[in-house]
Formats: C-alpha cells, sequence, structure tokens
C-alpha cells in the first residue's frame, strides 16, 4: 500500500512541473506576439506602431495581440523596371519575385486580403502572399502610375487621366476621370479618393467612379499624394506642396527646398518626403520641412516606414533604412534595376 501512495505522490508532483513549464511557455509566446500587433486600416497609414496600451486595459489588449500575430506577417514589397519585385520581412534581406513580366512596375496597394501592382502599358499583377503573382486584364494599355484601396475598392490611375476600379483586384472597370492629363498618385482617407498628376492636377471622388476636378494653384506636376494625420498632402517638382484636410480645399506649404519630390511617407510622428539626387525632407507635423543627408547621389523616387525603421528606394537598385529618419544605411537589394516605389503591409 505504502509503495502504491509512493507512485501516485511522485506522479502527482511531476504533472504539476510539466504544468508549470507548459503556463510558462504560453505567457513567453504571448509577450513575443505583442510587437506584431496591427490595426488593417489604410487610411491610418502605419501610425498605430507608435501608440501605447494603457496599464488597465494592458491584458485585454495583450490577448488581442497575441490572437493577431498568428495570423499576419510582415512585408516590404519593392516594384521597378523589368518587371523587377522584390520582397522583405525586414526591410534588410531581400529576394527576388518572379513577377513573369518585362514591364516598368510602378506602385503596390493591399485590400481584401490581396497585393496589387501597377505598371506601364496597363499591366496589372496579383498576389496573396508577395510570392506568387498572376496577371489581370485591366482594361486599358495605357501606362498605369498608382494604386490604392479604399472603401472596398481598388483605385489604379494613369495616362491620359486613366483610371480603372476593382473590388477584388482581379476583375477591373475603366471609369471617366473627366480629364486628359496623366495621374502619377493615387490616396484614400477621409472616405475620399485623391489623384494627382501632370499639371498640378487633382481629382477627387467619393466612390472611385465620378471624379471632379479641384485647383491646386499650380501648373506643376504632382509625383505622389498621401493621406496622414488627418490631411492630404500632394508633392511635386520643384519642391511644389499641397495640403488639404478634405481633398476639397488645398493650401500651399513651403518645403524648403526646390528639388523634385517624388515619393512620401508618414510613420513613427514623421513625415518624409524623397526626391532627386538625394535628397529628402523632414517634417513632425507636416507644415515646417527640414533638409536632412542620406549620403547617396542616386534619384530617390519611394518611401514606407515599417518594421520599427523607414526604408526608402530609387534607381538603380538603391534601398536605404533608417530608425529615425536621420542616419542612413545602405542595404544591398539584390538588383541594379531602377526601384520606383516601396509599401510596408502586415498581411495574412
Amino acid at each position: 500500500m505504502k509503495k502504491i501512495l509512493h507512485i501516485l505522490l511522485i506522479s502527482f508532483f511531476s504533472f504539476n512541473i510539466v504544468s508549470c513549464d507548459t503556463t510558462t511557455i504560453i505567457l513567453g509566446a504571448a509577450g513575443g506576439g505583442a510587437a506584431y500587433w496591427y490595426q488593417d486600416d489604410i487610411t491610418k497609414w502605419y501610425d498605430d506602431f507608435s501608440k501605447e496600451i494603457a496599464a488597465t486595459d494592458e491584458t485585454e489588449e495583450t490577448e488581442k495581440s497575441d490572437t493577431r500575430s498568428e495570423k499576419t506577417r510582415p512585408i516590404f514589397v519593392a516594384v521597378g523596371g523589368n518587371g523587377t519585385i522584390i520582397t522583405s520581412s525586414n526591410g534588410t534581406k531581400w529576394t527576388r519575385k518572379p513577377s513573369g513580366t518585362k514591364a516598368k512596375l510602378r506602385a503596390i496597394s493591399y485590400g481584401n486580403g490581396t497585393l496589387v501592382v501597377v505598371g506601364y502599358s496597363g499591366i496589372i499583377l496579383t498576389s496573396s502572399d508577395g510570392t506568387i503573382w498572376s496577371k489581370k486584364v485591366s482594361g486599358t494599355k495605357k501606362h498605369l502610375g498608382n494604386v490604392t484601396y479604399g472603401k472596398n475598392t481598388f483605385v489604379a490611375v494613369g495616362n491620359s487621366g486613366t483610371i480603372t476600379t476593382s473590388s477584388d483586384g482581379k476583375t477591373w472597370t475603366i471609369r471617366e476621370s473627366g480629364i486628359k492629363t496623366s495621374l502619377y498618385g493615387a490616396a484614400y482617407g477621409n472616405n475620399t479618393f485623391v489623384a494627382v498628376g501632370n499639371s498640378g492636377t487633382i481629382i477627387t471622388s467619393s466612390d472611385g467612379t465620378t471624379w471632379t476636378k479641384r485647383k491646386s494653384n499650380t501648373s506643376i506636376e504632382f509625383n505622389e499624394v498621401i493621406y496622414a494625420n488627418g490631411s492630404f498632402f500632394a508633392f511635386g517638382f520643384k519642391g511644389v506642396l499641397r495640403t488639404s484636410s478634405n481633398g476639397e480645399s488645398w493650401t500651399k506649404i513651403k518645403s524648403g527646398t526646390t528639388i523634385g519630390l517624388l515619393g512620401a511617407t508618414r510613420g513613427d510622428s514623421t513625415f518624409i518626403a524623397v526626391g532627386n539626387s538625394g535628397n529628402i525632407i523632414t517634417s513632425q507635423d507636416g507644415t515646417r520641412w527640414t533638409k536632412r543627408k542620406t549620403g547617396t547621389k542616386k534619384h530617390l523616387r519611394g518611401v514606407t516606414y515599417g518594421d520599427g525603421k523607414f526604408v526608402m528606394v530609387g534607381n538603380a537598385g538603391t534601398i536605404l533604412t533608417s530608425p529615425e529618419s536621420t542616419t542612413w544605411t545602405k542595404i544591398k537589394s539584390g538588383t541594379s534595376r531602377h526601384l520606383r516605389r516601396i509599401f510596408f503591409k502586415f498581411i495574412e
């Protein structure tokens, strides 16, 4: 009888030891998962990375973070000439992906579980994971310069005022823009689509179908438009910069530079606009801008923020990264092709 009790006691203590170890492992996993929390809302442009969790809500938020982190992963996607698509999980190590095209690729967006890339000759490519890409019929042969996503709709814009839209990235419909000037930038925010382009063109739409021309008070070409911190910002050649809260009325802002501004983003409470000859400008509020040095003379064409760093791309495969927008490190991209834009997202 004593022998039997002795065996039972050993079994009981062994079970508790295993249970404690298991609990420790689970708690450890929860702590790591919180680093990957992300609110899937393109209109916020990654601002949620800088938000802190209130102490009173820490337990509840951590549980939500764990669930989200198991389903998502970070991905940077850069596109450029000769059908170039390269991807990275951290902005440092890059891998070339087969795109199935030799066309110049210009921009990337994400929505409805789908990555969409657009480029020359009406090319549109889609992917669910950034690795396998397939061509879609865009309905146009015009060069497409940019694409954005909002209200469950992709909107791609391009030469001669071309606009084509899709709800899933697969089937596209040509829309009437009411203009013939080329469009190079597109963004969504405040329930509004905004497209910008040649000759100071700015047009807006509430649904991606019906478009209205707006006054920018400039004839200089816009290359990019973003929505961040509750406002739209349009960037162009000669340092031209305009801003609007609703997309209808636009105000001039002094950028402090005369360089061509080709791409822009906001992350970690900082705006960055990049441009010709390796020049960039930064701002905390979008109104007062400062010139920064990058250490390169290559034209910089795109910039994004993710994984705790800014990543810029440009001519001849140039990639630069920085954790705070002032000190930049050159990264090997694995390509010598011109890179036009870069995009970051947590995807499923």
